[in-house]
């Protein structure tokens, strides 16, 4: 399957410059670079939909240049109801940092071996990325770059002639997202929010400039802003440039685009850097096995590796028996090993089959499993009484609650009952409060 084919049938394709998407197939300069703020120390789901669309141009044979925003981020993006709190140097810099972590890990398991990718295009991708015959097959260099390595030097003067020469107040007021803080009931906007597409343009002119990079990978709630690279470069370099966005995901459930803007983040960090802004591997795992059948098939697109054939068969297993979720777990355990590697998408399978299946057989469990398992879990160690275990994992918040808990009967290890309050753990255990609160006792 070709670039151009693979991108419409993966649901890669929004607003574009480029006319006919054949021409990424044959396109001299393969090169490209997409860009995130640092407004957070994770990245979400909705983030993840344009690295899956990266990874795609990586695959078949597209250099990489990922930006994280040092400069932008200092502003904020606008939004369309409101300005930004601006973030302190000290938390733009922490969030970069983190995102810069989780942007390799992600791209480096979206193209590696054993993600569902066949070796051709895996060569393709080593070659791309500049990977040695000596390294590791699933070590991906990406290059990364910062806007503040740019900016931070950046002569106001000189930005206002060069820069702000080329655009007319007109081409500024006509953006969407200005007509819609300063219509009508518009909460005005700042002048540094009002300058942030003037910004986001000139990365694109650097890089243009520095790499000779003619393509910007955006999602499509960011074209604006990135034709305004584009028309810089053909202002001021009298080339032309492209962008390809990709549509914003929207939850099946809710109706509304995945993201933290949205109140309705899956974040792609599965311990807290700080922030609070983390979903665990488990909880990662099971948003997606909890999908609706009717939105299963366009999940398994964006946000899985699998191939045409891979997908087209598991949509048909699926539909002759849908009761057992085949489509879901395969959705569940892709999206896990993109983010979290597939060492702990298996683990967490594992897991998820065994809590919730009636007829687990925890015996069968190795040392090895609690120890994977304590990754997912509040964790203790074994020799302790089953209340302080229930208040010190968190599963229940004082002892009181702890014994009340114990009498209901809403107490287990490993699949067993526990009623007498007295009970000291003192093996390896799965502990289940309730229905779906967890914690493990290791050794």
């Amino acid at each position: 399957m070709k670039l151009s084919e693979e991108l419409l049938w993966r649901g890669f394709t929004a607003e574009t410059t480029i006319k006919n998407p054949e021409d990424l197939d044959t396109r001299e300069n393969k090169q490209f670079y997409w860009g995130a703020d640092p407004s957070a120390d994770s990245l979400t789901i909705g983030n993840l939909a344009a690295l899956m669309m990266c990874a795609t141009f990586i695959r078949h044979g597209y250099k990489p240049y990922l930006l994280v925003g040092g400069a932008t981020g200092q502003i904020g993006d606008p939004k369309e109801n409101g300005e930004r709190d601006l973030k302190s140097l000290d938390e733009v810099n922490h969030n970069k940092s983190c995102l810069k972590t989780q942007i390799e890990n992600v791209l480096t398991n979206a193209i590696a071996d054993g993600s569902g990718i066949s070796s051709e295009d895996h060569k393709l991708c080593r070659a791309a990325s500049s990977v040695s015959e000596e390294e590791d097959s699933e070590t991906i260099n990406i290059s990364m770059v910062d806007n503040y390595d740019w900016f931070k030097d950046m002569n106001y003067l000189a930005f206002l002639r060069e820069v702000g020469k080329t655009f007319s107040m007109t081409q500024l007021l006509d953006r969407q997202f200005v007509q819609n803080r300063i219509g009508e009931g518009g909460s005005g906007i700042s002048y540094a929010e009002f300058s942030y597409t003037l910004i986001q343009g000139y990365d694109f002119l650097h890089l243009y400039r520095t790499y000779g990079i003619d393509l910007q990978l955006c999602g499509a709630d960011q074209y604006g802003n990135c034709t305004s690279g584009i028309h810089m470069i053909k202002r001021l370099e009298n080339a032309t440039a492209d962008v390809w966005s990709t549509p914003l995901v929207i939850d099946p459930v809710t109706g509304r685009k995945f993201g933290k803007s949205e109140g309705n983040a899956v974040w792609l960090a599965s311990k807290d850097n700080g922030s609070g802004n983390f979903t665990s591997v488990f909880d990662f795992y099971q948003f997606w096995l909890n999908q609706p059948d009717s939105s299963v098939e366009y999940l398994l697109k964006i946000y899985t590796t699998l191939d045409k054939p891979e997908i087209d068969q598991i949509l048909e297993d699926h539909a002759k028996a849908p009761e057992k979720r085949l489509a879901q777990r395969k959705l569940a355990f892709g999206a896990t090993a993109v983010v979290h590697g597939e060492k702990n998408a298996k683990a967490v399978e594992k897991l998820t089959n065994l809590l919730f299946s009636k007829d687990a057989d925890f015996s069968t469990l190795t040392p090895e499993d609690f120890k994977s398992f304590a990754e997912f879990f509040p964790s203790t160690t074994v020799g302790k009484n089953i209340i302080d275990i229930l208040v010190e994992t968190g599963l229940c918040t004082s002892k009181t609650e702890a014994k009340k808990a114990v009498v209901a009967g809403a107490i287990s290890a490993n699949g067993v009952k526990i009623i007498d309050e007295t009970t000291t753990i003192d093996y390896p255990a799965i502990i289940k409060k309730g229905k779906n609160k967890f914690a493990v006792i290791d050794k």
